[in-house]
């Protein structure tokens, strides 16, 4: 299997009318989608991390047709999760189609870039990767910035991790986050990967997580 890393931008800044509305407000700025997901009626799942004030959005949420439900998480200082079930919308419509239908894996989290771009990672047979991407709409720009063979079982215990995952670890250590007393912070690595620092926490996380375990299996 391959992996491909890339990132998807749409004309308007925005995967889902749920997400042009939060785009909208400049009390909050998006920073990751940590799920996606379609059902089987046709509506879809979202759960993301925002910074900010959830004040507004709250607010505005109470005249946006395009959610169905929505719980606020975990709101810490400037940071928040938010949960919505939402109608169908476009492109995260077509785009979800065509993961089903070339059963893609999308890696998570998916992170927001400064133009409402998302980057994020999609595993699966190489052809079928390649024909979703020759069907992506026209009015959605695709940058693929690398490809690998995905290999979830090689002997290189880095090999468990994705691109990103692994950019945001080597950074961690060349920076000297692991070492005692450590040399750098979240935002150090952030500061250098031109990232919010919740995102290098994500992904540190991750990567230590599949480090580990791949060391004691």
């Amino acid at each position: 299997m391959r992996y491909f890393d890339f990132t998807l931008t749409p004309e308007d800044g925005a995967i889902h009318p749920v997400d042009k509305a939060i785009a909208q407000l400049p009390e909050v700025t998006r920073d990751a989608l940590m799920h996606v997901d379609s059902l089987g009626d046709g509506t879809g799942v979202l759960l993301y991390r925002l910074t900010g004030d959830p004040a507004p959005l709250i607010d505005q949420l109470a005249d946006e047709a395009a959610v169905l439900n929505y719980e606020l998480l975990d709101t810490n200082e400037d940071e928040f999760h938010i949960y919505f079930h939402v109608v169908p919308g476009e492109p995260a419509g077509t785009l979800m189609k065509l993961a089903q239908k070339y059963a893609l894996i999308i890696d998570t989290p998916l992170e927001f870039t400064g133009n409402g771009g998302l980057r994020t990672t999609v595993v699966g047979i190489h052809d079928m990767l390649r024909q979703a991407l020759e069907e992506i709409p026209d009015s959605i720009r695709i940058s693929v910035e690398q490809v690998g063979r995905y290999s979830p079982d090689g002997q290189n215990i880095l090999s468990a991790l994705t691109d990103r995952q692994l950019e945001v670890f080597q950074t961690a250590v060349e920076k000297g986050y692991y070492e005692i007393p450590r040399r750098a912070t979240h935002k150090d690595i952030a500061d250098e990967l031109d990232c919010a620092p919740s995102t290098v926490d994500e992904h540190l996380r991750k990567a230590e997580s599949r480090v580990l375990t791949s060391l004691v299996q």
